[in-house]
Parts: structure tokens; C-alpha cells; sequence
């Protein structure tokens, strides 16, 4: 039986390894043409029940792109015509001796690897669907290192991209976040405990001539000996599972095996001025917010902590979408154990989130943390994110009625505001505002107060003159300043000083 890819390559022919990588992206291999060839929204999208339609409606014309999205990405198989028309000889070969490329004795070539197209890097990694049929590659290891999917896309769009000095990427796994982190930081860690994760990022290193790249096997914070980093980011295993089967998966029983451990370990890592980034999972129970367990978990470290919850899966979908069986009667008895564990642990819903954490500001009052309902992002959402913090800052400044009064009030950008009146009840309209161009598409509700100053915002309002008008109609000082500080907590609004009668 072929073992998977083992992402190892000699010294002498790291360079030919680039110049096959850099050839492939040559035909055009990135995310967005992808995407569009597939006529995907997002390459999140990708199903593998579609690989067919995919092969049949989309790559029929079987140009060179066409013939790479097959081989790497939907994990087919090219007749010895169509190989030599993706690769020329030299590649083949590097590709075949870095255990990457399989070659049938009637030159049929298979990958053993995929190549992810990822926010404007190529990386290898294990497939996608090991499951599937192919020569060699079952049963799925352990060490199994994880594809770059949906939870990988999310994390690399939500990471701030400002210059940093140091930058660490926890459970790197292929070394995505960490390869993406590298073209604007001086220097990057990546560790992870599965030696085969660390071979593979350090593979992808050298692919992409990535030079400062340090990766090191090693278990979470344990190899960074006390050091500060600005920017954080990790992707841990967080299934709540009742097995323990995959290593980049299975995170214990509740899931928080893992993640709890990176959470209590960011006070003493993260510099101050930096931010922290973490993709994962965290089951809900009725009536406990998961910030809560967030700040338990940070054991009172003064941190800002923001939650988008990208989602939520019902406890009996979960567990069918993670259960399996030879058979029926096998996988039903793997949905009972799945089912169990999650109500074992209190678990009504699951939801993926993206967190982030920075330091509070001592000036801004208490340590604060914010839990909002988004849809994931489909293009990089960190300086979003990073303007979330800003906002609330902001808004929590005990200057923050001077800094107003001396302002106009605009709109942040376009507004799309919804009233909803229901009728044949006497119940008040109930507003709905989503801004406008924005990678976090976040829905808030507005009071009726905030409606109006919304509106009042569309042409550019001076403060004192909102005041006046809104005194006129009883509405007090203290309940405006109030309002305008939650527009711009919600980012709707923003203060124009330079403009300011």
C-alpha cells in the first residue's frame, strides 16, 4: 500500500520545486479564477458529491487549468495525454520523486497531495476527501494533515495584515496562516505536535521560498519559551468528539481540549498592541453565553474579546454530519454516540466562531467582549475586524461627549435599512441596519432613537444640532450621547471633526 504524500524533499531540488509550483501558477491557479471556473460563489462551496458536474460542466474544454483543478484540487485522475499536456517532463518527474504525483503503469497520474489555492499562495496539503477512492491513501491516518477548507478560508480573511515584528501560528497544520502572515512580518513561528504537519509546513516553505518561516514540532505556546508575539492566530482541532480518530479534528469529548489551553495561554504571549485570531467550534449550552466561557477561560486577563458567530448546527445535524458505518446499522449506532456525547456535555447547538482578542485599554473602562451574528467573510475582513475594536474603544472613551460635540455625524459608508411593520398589531416598526460593502456582513437592530439619527447622519448632522432637535421632543442629553455611541459601536456612523461648525 502507498503511504500518503510525506512532504520531503532533498535540498538540491528545492529549487526545481518552486519553479514546478511557480508553473502551475502560471496557468492561472489561484483562488478567484478557480472559483470562477467552477462558477462557485466561494471556494468553500466545493462538495464533493459535485465532482462529477464539476469534471462535466466546467473543466469539459480540459484546458491546462482545467487538467491542474482536476488533478489537484477534485482529486482526479489524467490519462498520460492529458499529463503531458500539464506538466513538462522535469515536473513530472519532481513531482513524482517529492511523493506528490503517482504514475500508473499505463501513465495515468493521480495526486497524492492536493495544492489549495489560498489568499495568493499555493499550499500543499493532504486531500480533502481521503475517503474517496484511490489507490493507496486508506485508511485515513492520524496524522492526517488537515486540507485547507472552509475553517482555514475564514481564519485567513479574518487575520489583521498590518506589519508586525512577530507573529506565531499555533496547530499550523500546512502552514497556511503562517505562509500568509510571513509577507508582512519579520519573522514567523509555526508549531504544531503531528511531526508529519510540521514536515508539510516546512515543505510548503521551501516551495514558496519563504525564508522567514521557522517551524518547529512542539505542543502549543511550549516552543515560543516565553516570548511576545503581535499577531496570533490558531486553528486547533475542536470536534466535540466521542472518538478520537483524527489528530487535526477530535478535540476531546466537549471539544475544548485544545482551545481552552490557547485561550489561557494569550496573556502571556501576546504583546501588548498585538491581536489574537482563533477559527473553531464551541458548543452551546441554553442560557450560558459563550463569552462567558471565553473569560473564564482567560482567568481575568484584562482582554477585549469579539465573537462572530458564523453559524449554528443543531445538535441531531452535527451529529449525523460527523457520524460513519460500513453499513446502516453501523452508522446509526455512530449517530447514537455522537448524539450522546454532545448532551453529555449539555450541548443544544454547536457554532463556529471566529474570536479575536486584544488587550483592553485601561482609558476605555472595563475589559469588554461583543458577540455578533455575521455571515462568513468571502474577502479579507481583518481591518473590519480590527475597526471593531477601534469603534468600540471609541465609543467606551470617557471624553467621548467633548470628542462629540465638537463633531458631524456622517454615515461610515452605504446603509441598507430595513423597517418591518407588522401589521394588524399595535407593535412598534422594528429597524434593521446592514452596511453596506463590507467583507463581515453583520445585521444590527436599531432602537427607534437610532433609526432617526441614522437618517439625520445621511446628510451630516452637528451633534449640538441633533441635541437641540432631539430636546425639543423630551429626548434627553445623556439618551442621545447613548445613541450615538452604540452607532458607532455598530460601526454605521462616524464623527467628522474636520468639518464641524
Amino acid at each position: 500500500m502507498t503511504p500518503p504524500a510525506s512532504f520531503l524533499i532533498d535540498d538540491a531540488d528545492v529549487p526545481a520545486l518552486r519553479q514546478t509550483v511557480a508553473n502551475i501558477a502560471r496557468l492561472g491557479y489561484s483562488e478567484d479564477a478557480v472559483r470562477e471556473r467552477l462558477d462557485l460563489n466561494d471556494l468553500t462551496e466545493l462538495r464533493w458529491r459535485a465532482l462529477p458536474s464539476y469534471r462535466a460542466d466546467r473543466l469539459a474544454a480540459r484546458e491546462p487549468l482545467d487538467l491542474a483543478i482536476d488533478l489537484f484540487l477534485l482529486q482526479g485522475a489524467l490519462p498520460a495525454d492529458e499529463r503531458d499536456r500539464l506538466f513538462n517532463a522535469s515536473d513530472r518527474d519532481l513531482l513524482t520523486g517529492a511523493g506528490l504525483l503517482d504514475v500508473d503503469r499505463a501513465g495515468c497520474a493521480r495526486a497524492r497531495a492536493s495544492l489549495f489555492p489560498a489568499g495568493g499562495r499555493l499550499v500543499f496539503s493532504d486531500h480533502a476527501w481521503p475517503e474517496l477512492p484511490h489507490p493507496g491513501l486508506k485508511p485515513v491516518p492520524y496524522d492526517q494533515v488537515m486540507f485547507v477548507g472552509g475553517d482555514s478560508r475564514h481564519l485567513a480573511r479574518g487575520t489583521s495584515r498590518r506589519r508586525v515584528r512577530n507573529m506565531l501560528d499555533l496547530c499550523t497544520g500546512s502552514g497556511i496562516h503562517a505562509l500568509l502572515a510571513a509577507a508582512h512580518s519579520e519573522r514567523v513561528l509555526a508549531v504544531d505536535i503531528n511531526p508529519r504537519a510540521a514536515r508539510c509546513a516546512r515543505f510548503n516553505a521551501q516551495a514558496l521560498g519563504v525564508a522567514n518561516l521557522e517551524v518547529v514540532i512542539g505542543d502549543l505556546f511550549e516552543p515560543a519559551r516565553r516570548q511576545r508575539f503581535d499577531l496570533i492566530t490558531a486553528n486547533p482541532p475542536f470536534v466535540p468528539s466521542p472518538v478520537d480518530t483524527l489528530g487535526f479534528r477530535d478535540g476531546g469529548r466537549s471539544g475544548e481540549d485544545v482551545q481552552k489551553r490557547i485561550v489561557a495561554g494569550l496573556p502571556h504571549y501576546l504583546a501588548p498592541g498585538g491581536m489574537a485570531h482563533m477559527i473553531t467550534e464551541l458548543g452551546e449550552r441554553d442560557q450560558e453565553p459563550l463569552v462567558d466561557r471565553l473569560r473564564q477561560w482567560l482567568e481575568g486577563a484584562p482582554m477585549d474579546i469579539l465573537v462572530l458567530r458564523l453559524g449554528e448546527y443543531d445538535a441531531t445535524t452535527y451529529a449525523i454530519g460527523h457520524a460513519k458505518g460500513e453499513n446502516y446499522e453501523e452508522f446509526l449506532g455512530s449517530v447514537d454516540a455522537w448524539s450522546g456525547n454532545l448532551r453529555a456535555q449539555g450541548f443544544a447547538r454547536v457554532a463556529p466562531v471566529l474570536v479575536s482578542f486584544a488587550w483592553s485599554d485601561p482609558a476605555c473602562g472595563a475589559p469588554w467582549e461583543l458577540m455578533e451574528e455575521a455571515r462568513p467573510p468571502k474577502r479579507d475582513a481583518g481591518a473590519e475586524i480590527e475597526a471593531v475594536f477601534l469603534a468600540e474603544r471609541m465609543a467606551r472613551r470617557p471624553d467621548l461627549e467633548s470628542i462629540l460635540s465638537g463633531s458631524l455625524l456622517r454615515l461610515a459608508g452605504p446603509v441598507a435599512l430595513v423597517d418591518a411593520q407588522m401589521l394588524g398589531r399595535n407593535l412598534p416598526a422594528n429597524a434593521k441596519a446592514t452596511r453596506l460593502g463590507q467583507a463581515l456582513a453583520v445585521e444590527h437592530q436599531l432602537h427607534p432613537l437610532e433609526r432617526e439619527m441614522l437618517r439625520c447622519a445621511e446628510r451630516g448632522i452637528a451633534i449640538s444640532e441633533l441635541l437641540a432637535s432631539l430636546e425639543k421632543n423630551g429626548i434627553g442629553k445623556e439618551t442621545v450621547l447613548a445613541a450615538a455611541g452604540s452607532l458607532l459601536r455598530k460601526r454605521l456612523v462616524c464623527m467628522d471633526t474636520t468639518a464641524a461648525p
